[in-house]
């Protein structure tokens, strides 16, 4: 693994526990806008790293459509799980396990797909979430 590859490695893991920090804000659907926010924060320090430039309004659209994909089957537990946080007391209580768990996740699977995409080359430019998604989901089951 390159010193380049090694930091992008830690950056992923302090935004994993930045974004379980955010799934626990007990206000639904504030969580979630605080961990898309944390993620696209880490996609500009990992394009740092890897020299590659960073515009906020072409990360947002890539982001979620990588996430798209893998939303159909289960990104009902983290969405839905903010949601439970709306119901008192036992909603609150399942949320506020549920969320941090899901955000530290799929943080770090958004991380590992950016630390591979970039360490061959790729820029924001020419990223494909069609092809990285099936490694995106093994990144995110490996992270659960």
């Amino acid at each position: 693994m390159s010193e380049k590859d090694q930091l992008a490695t830690e950056i992923v893991k302090k935004y994993s526990t930045y974004a379980a920090g955010a799934g626990l804000i007990p206000v639904p659907t504030l969580d979630m806008a605080a961990i898309a926010g944390v993620e696209i924060k880490m996609l500009a320090d990992l394009a740092k790293v890897y020299g590659v430039p960073f515009e906020n309004d072409r990360v947002r659209p890539i982001v979620a459509a990588l996430i798209g994909g893998y939303a159909a089957s289960n990104l009902g537990t983290g969405a839905g799980g903010s949601l439970l946080k709306a119901v008192p007391v036992f909603g609150q209580v399942l949320g506020t396990l549920a969320v941090p768990t899901f955000a530290a996740g799929l943080t770090f699977a958004i991380g590992k797909v950016f630390i591979t995409h970039f360490a061959s080359g790729g820029t924001f430019l020419d990223f494909d979430p069609a092809k990285v998604r099936e490694f995106f989901k093994t990144q995110k089951a490996s992270a659960a």
